[in-house]
């Protein structure tokens, strides 16, 4: 087996429990989320895509006779819910997760693209077509909240305001 095998092996089972990370992480935040629907919308379809994502990855390395890490999916699920309790406890929980998310997501467009780098120079043409369409759902995701991040600002800023007000009578 080559090394280059190898690491394109180990770095599917990183992406793999990247993605098992990324939807406890989400899950976590939408069940906050009530007051920010359009966010929750958006996040709920990328709970979906992770899901798809993680499953496209298991089909890749089944493909190469190779099995995801179940020590690498548990820890990246351990992570992640730490991470979501943490947040219950910061009272702008919602700014804390959209910087949180937005950076996750440039996590995962820079493993994707390290992973189709790789799927490419071993001819695994199935591997990299499958890493592209998880990068173009990324992508995506990131586009969005970047556009969105000054829009949930200001409801939260108009929301904090307004409980603050509200407190003060």
């Amino acid at each position: 087996m080559s090394d280059t095998r190898e690491w394109l092996v180990q770095w599917l089972r990183d992406a793999h429990a990247m993605e098992e990370q990324a939807e406890t992480m989400l899950n976590g935040q939408l069940s906050r989320l009530e007051s920010y629907p359009e966010l929750s919308k958006r996040i709920r379809q990328h709970v979906d895509e992770t899901k798809g994502q993680a499953a496209r990855l298991r089909t890749c390395l089944e493909g190469l006779d190779e099995d995801t890490s179940t020590l690498k999916d548990a820890g990246g699920k351990l992570m992640a819910a730490a991470q979501s309790l943490s947040g219950v406890f910061a009272g702008d929980e919602v700014m804390k997760g959209s910087l949180a998310s937005y950076t996750f997501e440039h996590m995962e467009i820079a493993s994707y693209r390290i992973l189709i780098a790789a799927a490419e120079s071993l001819g695994e043409t199935e591997v990299a077509r499958a890493c592209e369409q998880n990068l173009r759902e990324e992508e995506a995701t990131a586009e969005w909240l970047k556009n969105n991040l000054p829009a949930t600002t200001k409801q939260f800023l108009a929301r904090a305001a307004s409980d603050s007000d509200n407190a003060k009578r």
